[in-house]
């Protein structure tokens, strides 16, 4: 697929993008908390901020399709300014506010400590996509009424931070995780689609699309990131960095034989095919639920098989 990174100014390298013509924007602007980009640093007046914030979105709406999304990252301080912009000067239509918690931030003394950003989520139309079916986690309980792929996320989503220890770690003081973009790509897009990513940043949204079979644009002001985006790109794919812990979990109450099986054949292509190693979780939790179950539904003349091992058959 396509995958392309340029370095340059946000607004000017949208203005040289088709109007109509992308499927999804998933932007991570600058807070304006004064934080060291490199060659630059997120610290403009109040008005000014607002005003940068404004023309980068005008141009954002016009080059997404009718059916088109856009996902923006945004701290505390700016998220009431950046929603009126987007629904009452640029009159696109709402459809979620999305919290990502995240388990370590920084500490207070005084007051409570952040643990979360908030992603604002806009359509440019009513009539847009969403594949829900490719988002679905899995379920506390299996019910037959139930949609046995899984249920809706929600809008709270747990991910952790890329902590410095981890091998995918960027040179950057924002790095989003890989699971999280990933969401947002599955949800709002198809194989072949247009993604553009306005602050591209570590490359997180290029990498993702990358795995992905998206088309990706990613535009970034500082040209050590851009060549760090191009060597990420190039690296070898051994899994996103980060996942849902949901995504190992497996319904209580699969009593019938048959129904278990299927789901179990299914879980890790529904919920892990990109997160190898989450594997292991999703094994010992199907070994401590229905371990002796599908032992003994799966005897054959001689021998019981194990669940590891009936798991391995069916190419989970």
């Amino acid at each position: 697929m396509n995958t392309k990174i340029i370095c340059g100014d946000a607004i000017a390298e949208l203005r040289n993008i088709s109007s109509n013509s992308v499927n999804l924007i998933v932007a991570d602007p600058p807070y304006n908390l004064g934080k060291d980009y490199g060659n630059n640093h997120d610290l403009k007046g109040f008005d000014e901020y607002l005003e940068f914030t404004k023309q980068w979105l005008t141009e954002a709406k016009r080059v997404l399709r009718e059916d088109g999304t856009i996902y923006i990252f945004m701290g505390v301080r700016f998220i009431s300014y950046l929603y009126n912009l987007l629904d009452r000067e640029l009159k696109l239509y709402f459809n979620s506010w999305i919290t990502w918690h995240y388990t370590q931030g920084l500490g207070k003394t005084k007051g409570f400590s952040p643990r979360h950003d908030d992603i604002l989520v806009f359509t440019k139309s009513k009539k847009y996509n969403f594949y829900l079916d490719n988002v679905r986690v899995p379920q506390k309980y299996y019910r037959s009424r139930n949609n046995m792929r899984g249920a809706n996320p929600g809008d709270v989503w747990l991910f952790s931070h890329i902590h410095y220890c981890n091998g995918n770690r960027q040179k950057h003081p924002t790095q989003k995780p890989e699971g999280l973009i990933e969401r947002m790509i599955l949800a709002s897009s198809k194989e072949g689609d247009l993604v553009v990513d306005p602050f591209s940043g570590s490359g997180t949204t290029l990498r993702v699309c990358q795995q992905l079979k998206r088309q990706c644009l990613g535009i970034e002001l500082n040209p050590e990131y851009v060549e760090n985006t191009k060597h990420r790109l190039n690296q070898e794919f051994t899994g996103f960095d980060s996942v849902d812990e949901r995504m190992s979990r497996i319904p209580n109450d699969l009593n019938d034989n048959d129904i278990r099986d299927e789901y179990l054949s299914n879980h890790a292509e529904w919920f892990l095919k990109n997160h190898p190693d989450a594997m292991q979780e999703f094994e010992k939790e199907s070994e401590r639920k229905y371990g002796n179950r599908v032992r003994k539904s799966k005897k054959t003349e001689h021998q019981e098989i194990s669940l590891f091992d009936y798991i391995n058959e069916k190419n989970i």
